[in-house]
């Protein structure tokens, strides 16, 4: 027989933390750079301000998916005491909540019996069913918002220096805006390609919808400085 291999998305909390990293790295230090065009004459201001930016958006970036990660943890333990708490006080009820959930599933009243009575001998599966089936919960790596903060802090630095390499290595503002659009679009569109393929998106929709977003933000940036400068 032919060895069958599901393909299936792994390790998301990863690729979710990393698409917004690299999402907004490359779009708001891009944008930032392109208004500063319109408003200052050297490229070692646009430069200076994108670095700071860099690190500030980074760093708050960093401290948002650890506090989102830390809520995830904080908000799976305490329904996992609370859910405990039922199985102690009103199992029948609970009894009777696995029962709806197999029972949606189309099997039988004995089925769904016969099943109840196998998973309440363990406790501690009979919540962990619950925590799946009724609330809906997965529990969360412990490590989660440690690594959801490292991971879309370093993202943003990658994605946020892409843009400012067009200012590096030009001598004027006009000459760095061209430079950065260019290599950001093509970044963009490289970067919503593959967002696309592991997510399994459309891949040519995924990439120009990405890019569209880089581009209009960039844009809306410069005219708003040209017109206030």
């Amino acid at each position: 027989m032919k060895h069958h291999e599901e393909e299936h998305l792994k390790n998301s909390d990863f690729i979710t933390d990393a698409v917004i990293g690299l999402s907004d790295g490359l779009t708001v230090p891009f944008a930032l750079a392109a208004g500063l065009s319109a408003a200052v004459s050297t490229n070692t201001i646009i430069v200076t301000a994108g670095i700071a930016e860099i690190v500030a958006g980074s760093i708050a970036m960093g401290l948002g998916g650890y506090l989102a990660g830390k809520t995830e943890i904080e908000h799976y333990d305490a329904e996992l005491k609370r859910e405990y708490d039922e199985v102690e006080r009103v199992p029948e009820r609970e009894k009777e909540e696995v029962r709806e959930v197999f029972a949606d599933y189309g099997l039988s009243e004995r089925s769904q019996n016969l099943i109840v009575e196998e998973l309440v001998k363990d406790k501690t599966k009979w919540v962990d069913f619950m925590m799946k089936f009724e609330l809906g919960l997965e529990k969360p790596n412990i490590n989660r918002a440690r690594n959801s903060a490292l991971t879309i802090g370093l993202a943003y630095v990658v994605g946020g220096l892409i843009p400012l390499l067009g200012y590096i290595f030009t001598s004027t503002p006009k000459k760095g805006l061209m430079s950065s659009t260019i290599l950001t679009i093509i970044c963009l569109f490289i970067f919503g390609y593959f967002k696309s393929k592991v997510t399994g998106q459309p891949l040519l929709k995924g990439a120009l919808k990405v890019t569209l977003i880089g581009v209009i933000a960039a844009a809306a940036a410069f005219f708003v400085a040209q017109l206030f400068g």
